[in-house]
């Protein structure tokens, strides 16, 4: 039986092949001989962290199942430029045929797994997650999250019903902090329940209340801001940093001793991995 994962990566390469190939590749059929057969390598241009290199292969096997792909790299691994991730071979339509879909998504993962990896390895030893967030590509969640836990990340809630996140807007409709907080917890069963707050002042106020979540997650606090709030939450909650943090900023926000920082530029504005697909017709 097929996890959920794979029933939704199953489901992302159908939309993705019908929406590129559609009804046929009208170049190939016209330029090619009809039965060309051909092999190639999928290839590195750059230093990268592979993730997702299964899936690309998925597309091709899907395109046509007589397609061969032998991989060559390991989830998570890094890797240099020039290095071969995949040797294909099969009918040289298919390849081509497959090919857009196959790097795009390849690309992507690997793009956010490098980013993900670059993350990890400036807060080595502080203790503290590199964090995902819900600011994925529409319909590839599955995908981006995959691709952070590859590069050494770790994934935040995967949709909104995984544990219980109580947001300025949720405040600002309630009214009251602790009325929503007893909500949440009353009706929470097992799940996890975080509280955003903008301010130390907001922290306090939830410091203050009877019961408190599991977490608190500090929306664009300073460095220093955060410092004072993990040394005022004193071990009670988890605590999470999230907004404005980037490269620059990151070894400063880890300093101050969150239990994890949450980034949306991992997933959001990702830049994809240079990899290319170099066919040889045999």
């Amino acid at each position: 039986m097929l996890s959920d994962d794979a029933f939704v990566f199953d489901e992302m390469i159908t939309r993705a092949l019908h929406e590129d190939v559609r009804t046929g590749d009208v170049t190939s059929r016209l330029v090619l001989d009809e039965v060309a057969p051909g092999s190639g390598a999928i290839i590195a241009r750059e230093p990268l962290v592979v993730s997702c290199l299964d899936l690309a292969a998925s597309v091709f096997q899907r395109l046509d199942a007589e397609v061969k792909v032998t991989s060559l790299a390991k989830e998570g691994e890094s890797v240099e430029a020039g290095t071969k991730l995949a040797l294909v071979e099969g009918s040289l339509h298919s390849l081509l045929a497959a090919e857009r879909v196959a790097l795009n998504l390849l690309q992507r993962a690997c793009g956010i797994a490098t980013a993900t990896r670059r993350c990890v390895t400036l807060v080595e030893g502080s203790g503290v997650h590199v964090l995902d967030t819900r600011k994925t590509a529409p319909g590839l969640r599955a995908l981006d999250k995959r691709a952070v836990r590859a590069g050494g990340g770790t994934n935040h809630r995967q949709a909104l019903d995984d544990m219980v996140l109580i947001k300025d807007n949720h405040l600002a409709a309630v009214k009251s902090l602790r009325t929503a907080v007893e909500r949440a917890l009353a009706g929470a069963g097992r799940m996890l329940v975080e509280v955003e707050v903008d301010s130390l002042e907001a922290l306090d106020a939830l410091l203050a209340l009877e019961r408190l979540p599991h977490a608190v997650l500090l929306d664009n606090f300073t460095p220093k801001e955060v410092a004072d709030a993990v040394a005022r939450v004193a071990g009670r909650l988890y605590v999470e940093v999230s907004g404005g943090v980037t490269l620059e900023t990151l070894q400063a926000y880890a300093m101050a001793r969150p239990d994890g920082i949450s980034m949306g530029a991992l997933t959001h504005s990702v830049k994809a991995s240079d990899i290319a697909l170099d066919i040889e017709p045999t």
